[in-house]
């Protein structure tokens, strides 16, 4: 990709650039499709849907309500909601509820894993041709993007509760084998690494599954929190400033 295009792209995930720009898109298709006289319902619904899906780029719930929330919200201001029946303005709520089941709401919220977060990763954690890595909770495939280019000769592997995510996750990276499932009802055995950006109050949950499932040799790899009380082999810095935990299995009791 040029470093032109590269560049714009990171920008527009500057906030509150995405806000703005979910705010823009969705008002865009309101104008349009209400000037082809389509029935006020159907436009508002279409409109909140853009806002609602563009929010999922926002890295925390807070912004993604923001995003998806600026349309309604601003219509009710303006006046310009007259015509929609009450029961539409569930439509964005309902959109994110799909995208963002509540059953996952213990677990991280989208958190996409930066760019090239994972670099100098394959010179510690060395893996061979065909190594099973798997991201748990994958969401919209940042970090399968990052596993791919770290190991490219790897098997790369998802899973992601969020069947709109999933989706996503598997257009954006045919290479991989995404799953919609439940992380903690995967088993993790049979990976040589798993991949983890989950927030501190799901780790000590990650490591208790790790230390049952994953063989001695495997790998666990997490960003930014560290999986307590294991002992970390590394721990490399990204180029944000976050740590990347670097984790090996030992022999049970060893």
């Amino acid at each position: 990709m040029p470093r032109i295009c590269t560049e714009s792209l990171r920008l527009a995930t500057v906030w509150p650039l995405p806000a703005l720009l979910g705010w823009l898109l969705a008002w865009a298709a309101f104008s349009a499709l209400r000037a082809a006289n389509l029935p006020e319902p159907l436009v508002f619904t279409a409109a909140a849907a853009i806002g609602a899906v563009f929010s999922l780029i926002g890295n925390t719930a807070c912004r993604r309500l923001i995003i998806a929330g600026g349309f309604p919200i601003s219509m009710l201001a303006g006046g310009a909601a007259d015509g929609v029946p009450a029961i539409a303005w569930l439509a964005p709520l309902v959109l994110l509820a799909l995208a963002y089941p509540l059953k996952a709401w213990r677990d991280a919220p989208l958190f996409p894993t930066p760019s090239h977060a994972l670099q100098g990763l394959e010179h510690v954690a060395a893996l061979p041709p065909g190594a099973r890595v798997l991201d748990a909770g994958c969401g919209l495939g940042h970090a399968l993007r990052e596993l791919h280019r770290t190991y490219p000769r790897s098997r790369i592997e998802g899973i992601e509760w969020s069947w709109p995510l999933a989706l996503l996750a598997r257009l954006r990276c045919p290479w991989a084998v995404v799953r919609r499932g439940n992380m903690w009802s995967r088993d993790w055995s049979g990976c040589d690494l798993v991949y983890l950006f989950q927030r501190p109050e799901s780790m000590p949950r990650a490591v208790a599954k790790a230390q049952r499932e994953l063989a001695p040799g495997a790998w666990l790899a997490s960003l930014e929190f560290e999986a307590k009380p294991l002992t970390p082999q590394a721990v490399l810095t990204c180029r944000d400033g976050r740590p990347l935990w670097l984790y090996r299995m030992q022999v049970k009791g060893a």
